[in-house]
This record gives C-alpha cells, structure tokens and sequence, in this order.
C-alpha cells in the first residue's frame, strides 16, 4: 500500500479468452487483441484499497453494470520525434536541457492530483516571503509527495497502456454504441483501472515538476503557483504519452510541464498582459541580445538584432518597449524604505509655483475689469472666451441663449472690447501677455 495519497491496485490477471461470437458481432479492444474477432473481454479486477483521510483502508469497488464513468480529458495521443523535438504549437522557453528527477525526496503541488483531469490547487494567498504561509505549505506539500516512490520504466509502461485501455474504453461507451451488458461491464472495468493508473502515474512523477518549477522562480509567479501550473502540464503528458514510441516518461512529459508554466507566466506574471507569441519573440530578442553581448563585448544595436533574427529594427525597438514592466510610484526606496517613488519623480505637467501665482493675479485683474462692465456685457465676455469654464461659445450659440441673433451679440462683444482697451488696468492686463 502506498503512502500519501496514492494507492495500490490489487488486481487479478485480465484474461482475454475468446468466447462464442455475439450477436451483435462485436469486435476486441484495439491494440489489446491482435487480429479481429467476435468476442467478448473478460476482465477481473480485485477491490482496491486506498487510504481515507484517518489513515484507515478503504475498498474502492469496480463500478456496477451499466455505471457511466466521468468523461476524462482527450484521448488524443501526441508522438514524440526521436530527436527529442517538442510537439509542433508547444511553445518552449528555452531553459536547458530536459532535467532529470531530484535525489532528494521532495515533489510538487496536489498530492490529490485526481485522474478525472484536474489538479489539485493549494492556495498561494499571501506569504510570498520565504518565512510566509506559503512556504509552510509548500514545505509541507514536498513532505508529502517524498512518501510516493518512483516507478521503473517497465512500470511506467505498464500503467501508460492501462492509462491508453481507459480511455478507448471511456470514448467506446461515449460513443452510444449498442453493446451487450458483459461487453459493457468489461469496459466499466477498464475504465476503472484506466483511472487508477493515471493516479498513479501522475503521482509518481510530481517531483518532475518541482525540480523543472526551480528554474522559473524569481520570475514573478510563486513557487506554489508554479507548480500547479506544471501539474496541470503533467497530466496532458500522461493522457497523450505513447508508451510503443520507447521514450521514457519524464523526457516527454518535460515539454508539457514546461509549456504549462511558460504559458502561466505570460498569461499571469505581467501587470500588463502581452499575447504569448510576443513574449516568446521578446525572449528571443533578449537571448540574441545577451550572447551578442558576451561575444562582441558592446550592446548590440537594434540593426543587427534584427538581422540575427530576420526581423526589422523597428520591430525590435517595439518589442523592447513591450518588455518594459511598470513600476509603481509607492514603491519605498532609500536604506529605511520611508521615501516613496514617486515623491521623487518630477511632474513636468504640474504648473510651477510662479506659473501659479501669475495665474491667480491675471484672474483677480480680469474680475476687477469685467466688474465693471454691464450685467449682459459681461456674460457675452465671459461665454465667448470661456473666462468662466474655459469653454469658449459660439455667436450663435449665444445668441440662442440671450433670445437675439448672433448679429446682435457681434456687436455688444466689439462694444465691450472697445471699452476694456481705454479701462484702466489695460495696461496691466498687457503685460500677461508678454
């Protein structure tokens, strides 16, 4: 019986005999029969014994006849090349080469990584410190999944092809295909133990995903959050792998992990969100500039950026610009912290201190003249240049608002600027201009 989470199946042999021919002429299960034939499976699995939340055995039973079982996630499978190419649109930050399991006994995120396709999620709220609530969880996660072994490669094989059995079986019976009740009750059965290997499966390879998430710290996504990213990469892995091409496991299931972090990290590490493609071309443009850096001892110019990359140098300029997180201005600066950014930064759209007091003495002038001026005289001043709101009005509109025609508000505007030309603070009000 395993430990933390996982668990042993105990099951009896399957037995593919070869029965009389049905009626309904059925046909055996893909690549668990070798050449056609009309006949039922038989399959005998034994209860499973798990461990319950107080530590005590329970028997998972396999399902009764006719149960439908949860759709589980794509049965699609994804080839590797034996060249070790990811698959094509899998986007792969470029970190090194595959890495291999940790020694030490340590593992990623939700132990109940549940075979129906979904990760479990331990909360990052706060803490992001090394001594927070974040790092007793993760310590505490890491004790967890040291307690699952390992799996051989001879294992991993075997659980991958009762993994690949599940799901014919699940996709056959969502398929709403007429089948008997003993053809049915087979399928129940391996979609069982489809399930339980893919558990197993995933479990055993959780600390893959912690020792690839320690490549990504520091950039802007907890520890925590990376690696329920990559649990969610690990389990497309098991449900794509194929066991018949001779790879092993991890080397496959490292170009998912890492495409499911790399892809949490342009979608959430950003305060403003920039498409995935223009991420993958930013680090580009920042690796070329780095190894140009290096070789050549000088920053490289956007031309030759670009040139290495086929791209033109104005894009590369644009693609720079994107890179550029913001900053906020309440970030604490100085050795005690007690100075803000933002104090510090000129606002060079604020007026200064002697634009200011101008301003205050042109508006007191402008009241004094306007002041003196009739009731009706002043508001066609005031409306026609915006004194008031700083929206200047039409003749027209206007004269709408008066009751008389823009002719008549022509002539009252020139009478009132005759008028403040020959007042006596026209000579003062000149000298705003200069």
């Amino acid at each position: 019986m395993e430990h933390g989470g996982s668990a042993d199946v105990a099951e009896a042999p399957v037995r593919g005999r070869t029965q009389a021919p049905s009626r309904d002429g059925h046909s055996c299960l893909s690549r668990f029969a070798r050449r056609p034939c009309k006949a039922a499976i038989t399959v005998e699995v034994a209860l499973v014994q798990t461990l319950g939340p107080t530590g005590t055995a329970t028997a998972v039973p396999a399902p009764q006849n006719g149960s439908a079982p949860a759709d589980p996630r794509g049965a699609t499978r994804v080839d590797v090349p034996p060249d070790g190419v990811p698959p094509d649109g899998v986007p792969i930050d470029e970190g090194g080469s595959e890495p291999a399991p940790p020694q030490e006994r340590i593992d990623p995120l939700a132990i109940g990584a549940r075979a129906s396709g979904r990760a479990a999620r331990v909360p990052s709220q706060g803490g992001r410190g090394p001594d927070g609530p974040s790092a007793d969880l993760l310590r505490q996660y890491l004790r967890e999944i040291g307690r699952i072994p390992l799996l051989s490669a001879e294992e991993e094989v075997e659980l991958a092809k009762r993994v690949e059995a599940g799901l014919f079986a699940e996709e056959r019976l969502r398929g709403g295909q007429q089948t008997d009740t003993e053809l049915a009750l087979d399928l129940d059965r391996l979609v069982v133990r489809g399930r339980l290997a893919k558990r197993r499966l995933i479990e055993s390879n959780l600390r893959l995903v912690v020792s690839i998430a320690k490549r990504y710290v520091g950039r802007r996504l907890t520890m925590l959050d990376l690696v329920q990213e990559g649990n969610l990469g690990l389990i497309r892995a098991v449900e794509k792998f194929d066991y018949a091409r001779g790879f092993k496991f991890s080397t496959y299931a490292t170009w998912w992990i890492r495409q499911a972090m790399s892809r949490a990290l342009a979608d959430q590490a950003r305060t403003i969100r920039v498409p995935v493609h223009v991420v993958e071309l930013i680090n580009r443009v920042i690796r070329v500039q780095r190894r140009m850096l290096q070789e050549r001892g000088y920053e490289p110019p956007a031309e030759e950026v670009a040139t290495y990359l086929g791209i033109t140098a104005e894009r590369v300029v644009e693609v720079l610009k994107l890179a550029q997180e913001p900053i906020s201005l309440h970030t604490p600066v100085g050795e005690e912290a007690d100075v803000d950014l933002g104090d510090l930064i000129e606002d060079c759209d604020a007026p200064s201190p002697v634009e200011s007091a101008a301003f205050l003495l042109l508006r007191q002038h402008l009241e004094a003249v306007l002041s003196t001026l009739g009731e009706r005289e002043r508001k066609v001043v005031q409306l026609r240049y915006g004194l008031g709101d700083g929206q200047p009005r039409t003749l027209e509109e206007i004269g709408r608002l008066f009751g008389v025609t823009r002719e008549r508000i022509r002539q009252i505007e020139s009478k009132t600027l005759g008028k403040l030309r020959d007042h006596t603070y026209a000579g003062q009000l000149r000298g705003y201009l200069d």
